[in-house]
This record gives structure tokens, C-alpha cells and sequence, in this order.
């Protein structure tokens, strides 16, 4: 099963930061902080990789 072109994480990492500026102060700390998982997800700051052939 390929992956989809465009993941939730691809909007988050693209739109999140001026997202979560216009809702400061209407945004809990839990929903923030899963925001930031899904933006870390498949990431080399989760330590991801990505396989592929060199032939």
C-alpha cells in the first residue's frame, strides 16, 4: 500500500504555526502537543528513514 501524496502531518508542518497563532489562548496544551506529534511523525526527529533502492 503506497502512501497517500498528501498526509495530515504535510498540512500541520505547513499551516500549524499561523493555525496555532490565530487560536492562542483557544487551544488546550493536550491538542497542542498531539499537533506536534503528528508533525514529527515519519521524521528524523522521531529517527525515521526511508528505504529505497539505489538500483
Amino acid at each position: 500500500m503506497s502512501r497517500p501524496s498528501l498526509e495530515v502531518a504535510d498540512i500541520f508542518r505547513g499551516h500549524g504555526p499561523a493555525w496555532r497563532r490565530a487560536n492562542a489562548g483557544h487551544v488546550s496544551l493536550g491538542q497542542l502537543k498531539v499537533m506536534s506529534a503528528i508533525e514529527s511523525c515519519r521524521t528524523a526527529t522521531l529517527g525515521g528513514h526511508v528505504a529505497r533502492c539505489e538500483a
